[in-house]
């Protein structure tokens, strides 16, 4: 099979999806609960798994990958399916797209679970091939964070500079509340292009759904929430009066920001800023936001593990191994760290 771009392969406003799929979708919204974010991601996996599996089954050639129609497949087909052709799956994916072992760690994730919907609980199909998948091994590595000068570096390239016109003042106030909410909140991408004007409560907090459809709250501290709201002025006084657009976070277009949009002004920035941009991107401030509580918000593990939405501790507990210093600074408390023997 020719070797294809990954992130051309999905155009929702064109594809017909199988019934089945929509079933299982459905499922997970209506019956597991899960959230949109997820339920986009399980999509994306198995339309690109169906596609694979159509052309392999059935020998096509000839043919745009992102042209196979899978709106045909049925349970038929997928009680064929077998780990020779989850494995020959898995190395396209690979060969393909993303070779991170969490990427396919994830479309492990969504075979296994649509596999399970079809055998235990419709009741379709003879076997599930995905229990002999294998998950990949995920390296525990410290995750990768800004030092505080890093962070004003690049706070700093939001500032305001003689003769700016009025658009760029406007940029860069909506960017540096962007940075703002992003190194004080700890918040996801998802989660923050999903922010509305009236998220913000009167007591400056902010009901978050995030992973897991689950609801967290977390508060603007005041050098935040005032960074909203400079930016909320300018943007009165810009956005066009007809247009009602409640999104927090807007385009110069006057819609919603979207994803790519954000993840492009944090590159930007940080080349500002005099970084690198392929060292650091908007996850990394998540990371840095919670370096930086715990390394100077004196608060415990338990704590950022909320303000982050984490729904296990040992997820968080990584934060508590990146400062050398608090190393050094507790080796040195030790009671045995001035021992002498000639001394007693």
């Amino acid at each position: 099979m020719d070797k294809y771009n990954m992130d051309q392969f999905i155009d929702d406003n064109e594809i017909i999806l199988p019934t089945i799929l929509e079933d299982f979708l459905s499922y997970l919204l209506t019956m597991k609960n899960h959230s949109p974010n997820t339920i986009r991601e399980y999509k994306y996996d198995l339309i690109i798994f169906l596609r694979f599996i159509k052309i392999r089954k059935f020998k096509l050639r000839n043919i745009a990958f992102d042209e196979v129609d899978i709106s045909d497949i049925d349970t038929n087909l997928l009680n064929k399916v077998d780990i020779r052709d989850l494995d020959a799956f898995l190395a396209f994916a690979s060969n393909n797209g993303k070779t991170k072992a969490t990427t396919r760690y994830r479309k492990i994730a969504s075979l296994r679970t649509f596999f399970k919907y079809l055998y235990e609980r419709l009741g379709v199909i003879d076997d599930n091939p995905t229990l002999k998948l294998e998950y990949p091994k995920i390296d525990s590595r410290l995750p990768i964070y800004l030092t505080l000068n890093d962070t004003y570096k690049l706070l700093l390239t939001c500032e305001d500079v003689e003769g700016q016109n009025a658009r760029d003042k406007y940029l860069n106030a909506r960017d540096y509340a962007i940075l703002m909410v992003f190194l004080n909140c700890g918040l996801r991408l998802s989660e923050l292009v999903s922010l509305d004007i009236d998220s913000i409560n009167e007591d400056n907090s902010i009901n978050i759904i995030g992973k897991g459809n689950k609801e967290r709250i977390v508060f603007l501290n005041a050098s935040t929430r005032d960074a909203i709201d400079r930016y909320l002025k300018i943007r009165r006084a810009k956005i066009d009066n007809n247009i009602e657009e409640k999104a927090l976070f807007i385009s110069n277009k006057q819609n919603r920001l979207s994803k790519s949009a954000v993840q492009e002004m944090v590159k930007k920035r940080i080349k500002m800023a005099g970084l690198d941009p392929n060292k650091y991107s908007v996850h990394k401030l998540r990371h840095t936001a919670a370096t930086l509580m715990y390394k100077y918000g004196d608060v415990d593990i338990l704590t950022i593990k909320e303000v982050l939405g984490h729904s296990n501790v040992a997820t968080t507990q990584i934060y508590t191994h990146l400062d050398t210093d608090i190393v050094k600074t507790a080796t040195e408390k030790n009671p045995l760290s001035h021992f002498d023997p000639e001394e007693h």
